[in-house]
């Protein structure tokens, strides 16, 4: 933050300040970039019109991520489960650009896409990139395989020139996918990772910091608006903040670990009562996460409060109550941060009024940990600064 020195008069202070806010709107046409995200139907609730989420679900809980952990030509995400993400926007990569919905997740450091070289159901429903029609293209040609919690994407590395709103990244690292397992109803065609270097495949550099190193954006920041009532709306911001998007003033929060957006929460409560992290804990950041999701024994104990019962493999509430929830209450760095029933309860397309709430944060750490997604997201409006290692929150408008 730019101060004026305090031997200044009152006038020239005014003229300083008058100036510094010309600058300021200058600064913010110039350099920030923001790019518009569609929320659109989930896969869950595609694969629930077509009545295939339960055969979905079964044959995607079977631990194949435990069984594979120790490969490191692997890439694990098993918490990723992209069923329930709704928020995507577009991207190009080559020359000439082809472009591509993709979902912009602060939980991966990786980018990728379908190629032509994938015959995977999944990759016929998408869109899918050519290298030969790129005269930008490179073909390093090392192998990647990327497994989550929703599915598998295995394909091999390129290079091309990647195109976000009007950032263009040269030479830009991602993967050409050649088969791909689960993700056949997703509403995007592949992911652009916001996490820090650590998440990426070895030996790359995610795309956000290629923007930073060769000073494509003025400041090392990115933001997420994740609008809650209508199909446009939300929005992606790199290099700077409109403000226009929340209420009051941002308060920052220390990232603990710098691999995911992962900051330190001092405790959870629902009508007064501690439902957990009773010495305080960790939380991740996570725009690639739409539940609220912790540890298995916690999450139990919160859809018994709420009255939760299981219906196939999600849990239920009857609608006529949802307005008597209580509502749950993060504390992050000393600031409450409230959820509402109205926010951790979502009606199906079938009417049914379903919780928010997953459990095994337990499987990824031994210490307590938590997932803020969509859910809380949709409420705080989100800054991500690389530069401070910090996490910035405030009321959404």
């Amino acid at each position: 933050m730019l101060r004026t020195h305090s031997f200044l008069s009152t006038r020239t202070q005014e003229r300083s300040m008058k100036w510094l806010g010309i600058l300021g709107l200058v600064a913010l046409s110039e350099c920030l970039v923001m790019i518009p995200l569609t929320k659109i139907k989930t896969m869950r609730e595609t694969l629930r019109e077509k009545n295939l989420l339960t055969n979905f679900l079964e044959k995607n809980t079977d631990g194949r991520s435990q069984n594979v952990a120790r490969d490191p030509k692997l890439s694990l995400h098993p918490l990723r489960n992209y069923l329930d993400l709704a928020y995507v926007g577009s991207i190009t990569i080559g020359t000439p650009p082809q472009q591509f919905k993709v979902l912009f997740d602060t939980g991966s450091g990786d980018l990728w896409v379908p190629s032509i070289y994938c015959y995977s159901p999944p990759c016929r429903a998408h869109k899918v990139f050519n290298p030969h029609l790129s005269t930008t293209f490179r073909l390093p040609g090392r192998p990647v395989d990327l497994i989550y919690g929703s599915g598998r994407v295995v394909g091999v590395l390129g290079c091309d020139t990647v195109r976000i709103g009007n950032l263009v990244d040269v030479v830009q690292p991602f993967a050409l996918i050649r088969s791909q397992f689960g993700m056949q109803h997703a509403p995007f065609d592949g992911i652009l990772g916001l996490g820090y270097p650590s998440l990426a495949i070895r030996g790359t550099t995610p795309i956000f910091d290629n923007l930073k190193r060769r000073g494509l954006i003025s400041q090392p920041v990115f933001a997420f608006y994740l609008s809650t009532r209508k199909e446009n709306g939300s929005m992606v911001m790199f290099g700077g903040l409109d403000h226009s998007y929340h209420k009051g003033e941002i308060q920052w929060i220390p990232v603990s670990r710098p691999h995911y957006w992962q900051i330190t929460m001092n405790r959870i409560t629902m009508n007064g009562l501690n439902l957990g992290c009773f010495r305080g804990c960790q939380a991740i950041v996570d725009t690639g996460t739409s539940f609220l999701v912790g540890p298995s024994r916690m999450i139990t104990i919160i859809r018994r409060l709420i009255g939760a019962r299981p219906v196939g493999h999600e849990y239920a509430v009857s609608c006529r109550y949802v307005t008597r929830l209580p509502t749950i209450v993060f504390t992050i760095n000393g600031n409450n941060y409230p959820v509402p029933p109205e926010a951790y309860i979502r009606k199906s397309l079938r009417g049914l009024c379903l919780s928010s709430f997953a459990g095994g944060t337990e499987n990824m750490s031994r210490s307590e940990t938590w997932i803020l997604g969509d859910v809380f997201l949709r409420l705080y409006f989100s800054v991500y600064d690389r530069g401070n290692n910090r996490v910035g929150l405030a009321p959404a408008v």
